[in-house]
């Protein structure tokens, strides 16, 4: 059968380097070799998979739906194989996606007790943006993710928790005084948040615009670390979540932080698998054990 598993495992593993020789010595084979089984299905399928140019390879659009489905397919014969030899939760590899906004401060506890009840179990976490995660739950590259469910339609989701905003203000900053912040505080105040490819970025826009206040253009940072450090510069007001401003903010001597008191400050935080996998006794492992540690860190876990 034509392309074979073999073929799929090159031609994705081009892909991700960007090279054919680097994927020549990964995989062990010649590249005069790997070059005639990537021609072989170029020429099988009538299309073109890669263009070559000064900076390396890189996929056509063809190329991209390819390795897309390749990858869903890789993932489901790994899927089978483990299957047929194990017993443990997620056939005894779990490759878990997560917001980075998150699993610094959930998953260590996760970590310790699937250590701890299920010893033998891989877990590869990997932290991405909401545009990343979702991506890689639909290619395969994730057999779950934990994030925002609204920006993952299409799956089955498990809520985990609802994480309430604060935000964070330079020690100067007038709204140092304040026990909490409210809605009127933030009228014509400039926002400070993360790039669009984070949910937590539209939820701020949509609080901006019932405050008056308004969301920072000449910086959208990467990390919540960053948007912190330009909060305490006096640029603006950081809106951050919960689990950070607890496990880490708070013990930053150059910001002030103040719980956000408006009715949608706040973001719903779940477990979600393709929908193609319907739910099993792993999936019921993993929501208790993250609920489970939500609960442990002043979270309100969510049924």
């Amino acid at each position: 059968m034509r392309p074979t598993l073999r073929q799929l495992e090159y031609i994705v593993t081009i892909h991700q380097l960007g090279s054919f020789g680097l994927a020549a010595e990964v995989l062990n084979v010649s590249q005069p070799s790997l070059s005639a089984q990537v021609a072989t299905v170029e020429a099988e399928l009538g299309i073109r998979l890669f263009t070559r140019g000064r900076s390396g390879v890189s996929a056509t659009a063809k190329g991209q739906e390819f390795v897309t489905r390749a990858r869903r397919i890789l993932a489901e014969v790994e899927n089978l194989r483990g299957a047929m030899t194990t017993t443990l939760p997620f056939d005894g590899r779990l490759r878990l996606g997560v917001l980075p906004s998150i699993g610094p401060y959930l998953l260590p506890q996760v970590m310790r007790e699937l250590h701890r009840s299920q010893p033998a179990l891989r877990v590869i976490v990997r932290e991405e943006n909401t545009r990343d995660l979702d991506e890689g739950l639909r290619s395969g590259r994730f057999d779950a993710i934990i994030s925002t469910p609204e920006d993952h339609p299409n799956t089955w989701q498990r809520p985990l928790f609802s994480e309430p905003l604060w935000v964070a203000v330079a020690v100067d900053h007038p709204l140092r005084s304040r026990d909490s912040v409210q809605a009127a505080d933030l009228a014509h105040l400039r926002l400070l948040t993360l790039d669009t490819g984070h949910r937590l970025s539209r939820i701020v826009y949509a609080l901006a615009g019932e405050a008056g206040a308004i969301v920072s253009n000449d910086y959208e940072g990467t990390s919540l670390d960053s948007i912190l450090l330009m909060a305490a510069t006096g640029a603006g007001v950081a809106v951050i979540p919960d689990l950070f401003a607890r496990r880490q903010a708070r013990h930053r001597e150059e910001v002030i932080l103040r719980p956000l008191r408006m009715a949608d400050a706040r973001r719903t935080i779940s477990l979600l698998v393709p929908d193609t996998h319907p739910p099993s006794q792993s999936h019921a492992l993993l929501t208790d054990t993250l609920r489970q540690a939500a609960q442990a860190l002043g979270l309100d876990p969510m049924a």
